[in-house]
């Protein structure tokens, strides 16, 4: 995997904790680490949206 690949991955992972606690548990971490749409969890709210759009090319690699 390229080192781009493994940063989106991760991102995506961050992304579905917070969504899996925001289901679960109605709690947003990203906000509560960052502020309720500041501008930083806005800057991290468009890289996990980015991360997931460019992950989906994941899907049709082969790294065999």
């Amino acid at each position: 995997m390229k080192i781009i690949d493994k940063i989106a991955l991760a991102l995506v992972i961050i992304g579905a904790i917070n969504w899996g606690l925001v289901g679960i548990f109605n709690f947003n971490l990203v906000d509560a680490i960052f502020g309720a749409m500041s501008i930083i969890s806005r800057i991290i709210y468009i890289l996990v949206g980015i991360s997931g759009l460019w992950s989906i090319r994941l899907l049709f690699v082969d790294y065999d």
